[in-house]
């Protein structure tokens, strides 16, 4: 199933997406006890706001091999976790906002996103899948210069717009085999699966939870693949994940 977070009449909705049609829902879909309403909408007569408003955004570095090579990093034992403040979210279609004053060099990152249902805390990696709500796209925007010169990754990852979120989640997907492009101006510059993951997202939800609470609506990012890449004013960056649909923003 495909829920949306949508905007119309100046009003913000919960929905049900199928096809061109979206369904209102009388409730946040986090909630269990939500109901679908009559109301019904054309897609393109909405805005798509970033499917969830998450408490933390909890990223994942170095999680394909062949982006470690890109980067010349050593290939982690254990998975390399790094938070992106819930300021950082924008929606599908809303501008990245290049901070020229402070860095010089931003890149993009397409990545899968885990969307958290359940509280969970200590999970195992059998039962991970159960705190799963469903799946999106964040492209994990880096100001790389920062990055390299940083002993963390805080402030390379998390000025403000440097997480879109979207466009929806899509709760019915196997996430260990999915295709995953990033396209830049029109250009493919990322092309990989998700089976290419050093820790699956079943691992990486079980791991994050031993150190910290995972609230409903927080989000994973899962690790980017090979291609990552500079942006610049004007250009306009699509993510595409099978199964999920596309997430694009153009940076001004």
């Amino acid at each position: 199933m495909k829920f949306v977070r949508f905007q119309t009449y100046s009003k913000i909705r919960y929905g049900i997406l199928e096809g061109e049609d979206v369904f209102e829902i009388s409730d946040n879909f986090l909630r269990d006890n939500f109901k679908k309403l009559n109301s019904r909408f054309d897609l393109a007569d909405i805005k798509l706001l970033s499917p969830v408003e998450p408490s933390k955004i909890i990223g994942i570095g170095l999680n394909y091999a062949e982006h470690i090579e890109e980067l010349k990093f050593k290939k982690p034992e254990t998975p390399v976790m790094f938070l992106k403040p819930s300021t950082t979210v924008i929606s599908h279609l809303d501008y990245i906002v290049y901070p020229k004053r402070i860095s010089k060099r931003v890149d993009y990152e397409g990545e899968l996103a885990v969307v958290i249902g359940k509280r969970a805390k200590n999970v195992k990696i059998d039962e991970a899948g159960n705190f799963i709500f469903g799946y999106t796209i964040i492209n994990d925007v880096t100001a790389r210069d920062l990055q390299s010169s940083d002993s963390q990754w805080t402030r390379a990852k998390g000025f403000d717009t440097f997480a879109p979120i979207g466009p929806l989640i899509e709760t019915d997907l196997e996430p260990t085999n999915l295709n995953i492009k990033t396209l830049l101006n029109g250009e493919i510059k990322q092309n990989s699966n998700t089976s290419n993951m050093i820790f699956n997202v079943y691992e990486l939800v079980s791991f994050i939870s031993q150190t910290m609470t995972l609230l409903p609506g927080d989000v994973i990012a899962t690790g980017t693949p090979k291609g990552v890449g500079a942006i610049d004013i004007g250009d306009e960056i699509e993510i595409e994940i099978e199964n999920i649909g596309k997430l694009k923003n153009s940076v001004r």
